[in-house]
């Protein structure tokens, strides 16, 4: 029996972040045989304009099927329809019934508006972080994340990660072979884990203007040395108070864990790379042990060193 998966859309949807889920799941259903049934929902049947212009055509929320999945797309209407008392509704009463409830991108500020990540863990795009945080201070953001799973409740950053989050969907439904077809047909890397981060640790912590800038070009050019933070504030001609509160404030990172972002990028490069010892690498890192710099892999990527070194083999 096909699992019913029903895709959330509302006036200024990212038309990716829908019609990217889709094609993972109708694909995923050519090599299950029919194993999907696919719905496009909407609170009005018809035509919902996407923030690029193009419409999709939806069925009325109202009238749809119970789901199995539902997801949530993202976009620049999530703004509006968070505050939807309808669409908000919908979602609370299908997480009650349905196995997975899940969004891409800001499609999260919905599932949050519904109560149904009070308390969890989740993500959402980058660039919507701070106003997530400020709106939702009961959810535990992790704001660097590809996709997160908390039990029934999937979120993920923007677009392709919503395919990423689909394919661990797939995979959990029909097992990693099909998920990897899948990803195969699409094109598409097979598959980023979800605790890889969104972007680059230098694009994550700069400011096009900011202050800091040169100092993290100092710092990455470092790594294998001692980074204190009196020794940043003494780079930046500060004092260590006044540089620790000005940095936190400009990059949302206290400097050790801007400086952790950085090893952790450094390390990765190297361990994918080839057959260096871990030891080596976490010395060099500026870690100082492999357990320390394992436990900082699993923060920032979910997983550590030695399965990055062996998905890169592969």
């Amino acid at each position: 029996m096909p699992r019913t998966i029903g895709f959330l859309i509302f006036p200024d949807f990212q038309i990716l972040d829908a019609t990217g889920p889709i094609a993972a799941f109708e694909i995923a259903s050519r090599f299950t045989h029919g194993g999907y049934d696919l719905k496009v929902l909407a609170a009005q049947a018809g035509p919902v304009a996407s923030s690029a212009g193009p419409n999709l055509y939806a069925e009325a929320m109202a009238g749809a099927p119970p789901l199995d999945t539902l997801i949530v797309a993202g976009g620049d209407g999530t703004r509006r329809s968070a505050y939807d008392p309808a669409l908000i509704d919908y979602v609370r009463a299908t997480a009650a019934t349905a196995r997975r409830v899940t969004s891409v991108c800001s499609g999260a500020f919905l599932l949050a508006a519904a109560g149904l990540l009070e308390g969890r863990r989740a993500t959402t795009h980058w660039s919507r972080t701070k106003d997530f945080a400020r709106r939702f201070p009961g959810v535990r953001l992790e704001a660097d994340r590809i996709f997160i799973k908390d039990g029934p409740i999937w979120t993920s950053a923007g677009i392709t990660a919503g395919i990423d989050l689909c394919l661990a969907l797939i995979a959990e439904d029909h097992g990693e072979a099909v998920a990897r077809a899948t990803a195969q047909q699409l094109v598409v890397y097979y598959r980023r884990p979800g605790g890889q981060s969104q972007f680059s640790a230098l694009l994550e912590i700069e400011r096009p203007e900011g202050r800091f800038g040169g100092l993290l070009t100092w710092a990455r050019e470092r790594l294998g040395e001692p980074l204190t933070v009196e020794r940043l504030a003494g780079q930046a001609a500060m004092s260590p108070r006044n540089f620790a509160r000005a940095f936190v404030q400009e990059t949302g990172l206290t400097p050790a864990r801007a400086v952790e972002r950085l090893r952790v990028e450094a390390a990765r490069e190297r361990v994918e790379a080839g057959p260096e010892p871990i030891d080596h690498i976490a010395l060099a890192a500026g870690f100082g042990d492999p357990e320390r710099m394992r436990r900082a892999f699993v923060r920032a990527f979910g997983q550590p060193p030695q399965a990055l070194r062996r998905a890169a083999r592969a």
